[in-house]
């Protein structure tokens, strides 16, 4: 199909350039004592969201993101995704699913290479996030995958269960670590084979970092997986309660790297030439570091200091374009016809700009899991390094820095759309930090506050949205007392289109349960192009 743009005969878009601006994690919520966007001192978006009659409210959660079900909360890969691409896709959690019902996952060549290097004498070992919190990975396809293993006959199965409290109750763990144990324990029983917890640690602290933002998190991941070095511990369940006493504040996610160890202390699980190991979560973002740890022949961000000989396979393919992993056991959507391709075809110049943390979202996912440029001629993007410490510690992050930078974009001219993402209220909202989460919210409208002026004096137009929610739900009441809450929300987001120049145009369309997918039409429109076929339908209409 051409990726050809038709110019709209109602409208031909205005003279300064269009910004979209994500306000990654700011939803509506229940505007109460647990919402910290509702807490927050936020006079420009309360102006936005109480003056301007061109808004609406979007479903960033579930099979509007391409999600299984309404129950399972949106994230910043997905939502991207959705915003980039103009329709629905069948996501992470979806696809495998679908893999494991169907027993697809099973047949494939690269789940059979890791059942033959089990029967070869190998051990077969299972990094991941342990929970059902359904955003990186679902405590169901560890039991799915171990279950098949006892099935196939594999002698020696060993699990690094990474600790998550982030989409999950932040004190979890045993939610999860006791069924797991209960499991090894039954099919040790029953069959008489030697599948054991191995390590582990917070999602915070170890393997999962994204973004090349702290390679130490997977250093540590790697000592406590691969080389058995990490704090001693006889079950994970003596790790995380030993944690818990030592430290009452302590939250799963930043719970310290441990190894389990056996009678003499020698660790249980090392890994080692000749074994399997499988990367179990199904998002890209935070597996594909680990992966490079594992894959890479050269590798320079620390001292591995053995690089066994191990057959390695991710859930799916983190990145398309550099492979990675080499193998995979469930494929990712592919999406095409983005609407950066679309653009980029009809020449029109764009910038996009967030720091480390979402940097690759207004790029990687906003691109359909496509990593680069797709016209470095027409593109410009902007990464700024994000801080590395707590977020509830520093909650500006580098907002006034995303801030400076989209203006000198804007004034330069050169530029007819622009795309920015503000990680504050997601980032700061996982911490489940209150004062901090209502500082954050205030950082993002102090930053809007400063674009509009400028939007103004070059005839733009700006859009306000946000690709999920986090921080307008930061506790929740359980037997009378708060329950922090440091994971996405199901709330609808919101969404506005400010622009000084409205002159009755155009209006806000009827569309039925409105999405992130309908934005990109709504770009088109606003650019002055038609929506195109194939996408959801735009959020605005010329008909008078």
């Amino acid at each position: 199909m051409e990726l050809k743009l038709e110019k709209l005969n109602e409208f031909e878009g205005r003279k300064g350039p269009l910004l979209l601006v994500i306000m990654d994690g700011v939803a509506y919520g229940r505007m109460d004592e647990s919402d910290a966007v509702y807490l927050a001192k936020t006079p420009n978006l309360d102006k936005l969201l109480n003056d301007i009659p061109l808004q609406t409210k979007l479903k960033a959660h579930g099979p509007a993101v391409g999600l299984p079900s309404e129950d399972d909360m949106g994230n910043s890969e997905v939502g991207h995704n959705a915003l980039g691409a103009g329709r629905v896709f069948a996501q992470g959690a979806k696809l495998v699913n679908r893999s494991f019902e169907s027993g697809e996952i099973f047949q494939s060549d690269n789940w059979k290479n890791v059942i033959q290097h089990g029967k070869n004498g190998g051990t077969v070992h299972f990094i991941g996030l342990l929970s059902d919190g359904n955003v990186h990975s679902h405590i169901n396809h560890w039991f799915a995958l171990v279950n098949k293993c006892a099935e196939e006959g594999i002698q020696k199965v060993r699990l690094h269960i990474l600790i998550d409290g982030r989409d999950v109750g932040e004190k979890s763990a045993m939610d999860y670590v006791n069924p797991t144990e209960e499991l090894l324990k039954k099919i040790n029983s029953e069959k008489g084979f030697d599948y054991k917890i191995a390590s582990g640690g917070g999602r915070m602290i170890t393997t999962m970092d994204r973004y090349n933002a702290d390679w130490s998190i997977v250093e540590r991941g790697w000592k406590a997986h691969v080389l058995g070095e990490a704090r001693h511990f006889k079950s994970a369940e003596e790790a995380v309660t030993t944690m818990y006493n030592e430290d009452p504040k302590i939250i799963d996610q930043y719970l310290e790297s441990f190894v389990i160890v056996d009678d003499n202390d020698n660790p249980v699980g090392t890994i080692e030439d000749g074994d399997a190991v499988v990367f179990i979560n199904f998002r890209g973002d935070r597996a594909i570091e680990i992966s490079k740890a594992f894959e890479d022949e050269i590798f320079d961000k620390f001292d591995r200091k053995r690089k066994p000989n191990v057959f390695y396979a991710g859930m799916m393919e983190y990145d398309g374009d550099l492979h990675i992993p080499k193998n995979y056991l469930v494929s990712p959507p592919a999406i095409d016809r983005t609407i950066s391709e679309y653009l980029c075809n009809a020449e029109v110049k764009s910038f996009a700009i967030s720091e480390t943390q979402k940097f690759g979202h207004v790029t990687y996912f906003w691109n359909g899991n496509r990593s680069g440029y797709i016209n470095k001629n027409l593109e410009t993007y902007v990464e700024i390094p994000s801080d590395k410490i707590a977020f509830d510690k520093a909650p500006k992050m580098k907002a006034p820095e995303i801030t400076e930078k989209t203006i000198e974009f804007l004034k330069s001219g050169e530029y007819k759309f622009g795309r920015i993402n503000y990680p504050n209220g997601d980032m700061v909202g996982h911490t489940g930090v209150m004062e901090a989460a209502i500082e954050a919210v205030e950082t993002v409208d102090e930053g809007i506050g400063k674009l509009l002026p400028i939007i103004d004096e070059l005839g733009g137009i700006a859009i306000i949205t946000a690709d999920h929610g986090n921080a307008d739900e930061m506790f929740n009441m359980k037997n009378g007392k708060k329950d922090v809450k440091t994971a996405h929300t199901l709330n609808p987001v919101p969404f506005v289109i400010y622009d000084s120049n409205y002159n009755g145009e155009y209006k806000m369309a009827d569309v039925k349960n409105p999405g992130l997918t309908n934005i990109a039409g709504t770009i088109l429109n606003l650019l002055g192009y038609k929506n195109v076929d194939g996408y959801d339908q735009s959020l605005i209409t010329f008909e008078k």
